[in-house]
């Protein structure tokens, strides 16, 4: 009864953070898709903050719940329903796919900074309601693992997407190739330990660094 308890309040905790981290990474790159020619992801009603349209019932829900079960919370992962992006349609595609990917993962960064400034002023303003407390936390972590992890350089994650755009044709067309077997690549990586040791954590420690430089200013004035 205890585990369901903790599960619960968890699942509150993480649930508007998680919510707008997913919807807000995937309307941006339809967005951005959008801004350099491909109207695709617009045509399908996927730029906008409806979670429904971006929810994936295995990816978002089911995944996340097992793994929580299955490793007492030690690892979570899930995935949204990607949004559809022709290449091919935009202005100047391998070019325009670099902004397109990282349109993602800026929007988590973007948010993560938001998170930590709400935490900022609840502490400033003397706030000890826990909850809110425990959900701007969470929000700062939700949003930088997003953040970090979508950077890795393997496809289909963003940060392969960008390395594809920024080699030279004979390179990228190899690192495409990787493509259909990467997420598995990816997912062996992370229970292997490598991902979490060589990436996640030295890029998450710098996304902290980073915001609170970012925020010092405020954080001055609320003292």
């Amino acid at each position: 009864m205890d585990d369901f308890s903790q599960l619960i309040q968890t699942v509150l905790i993480y649930a508007l953070p998680v919510l707008f981290a997913i919807t807000v990474h995937e309307a941006a790159h339809g967005y951005a898709a959008r801004h350099f020619g491909d109207p695709t992801a617009a045509m399908l009603g996927r730029i906008t903050l409806n979670p429904l349209k971006h929810i994936d019932p295995m990816g978002t829900i089911l995944m996340p719940l097992l793994l929580y079960f299955a490793t007492s919370g030690a690892f979570l992962f899930g995935y949204a329903k990607p949004v559809p992006v022709q290449f091919g349609r935009l202005r100047n595609p391998k070019r325009d796919m670099i902004w397109v990917a990282l349109a993602g993962p800026a929007s988590n960064f973007v948010q993560a900074i938001l998170w930590a400034a709400l935490l900022l002023v609840l502490i400033g303003l003397g706030v000890e309601e826990r909850f809110f407390r425990e959900m701007a936390r969470a929000g700062i972590l939700t949003n930088l693992v997003m953040w970090a992890f979508n950077l890795f350089p393997l496809p289909p994650l963003d940060g392969g997407r960008i390395l594809v755009g920024l080699l030279p044709w004979k390179q990228a067309q190899w690192l495409s190739r990787v493509e259909p077997w990467g997420f598995f690549i990816v997912m062996g990586l992370v229970l292997a330990g490598i991902v979490g040791a060589v990436w996640l954590r030295p890029l998450m420690a710098l996304g902290y660094s980073l915001i609170q430089l970012l925020l010092t200013p405020l954080a001055l004035l609320l003292r």
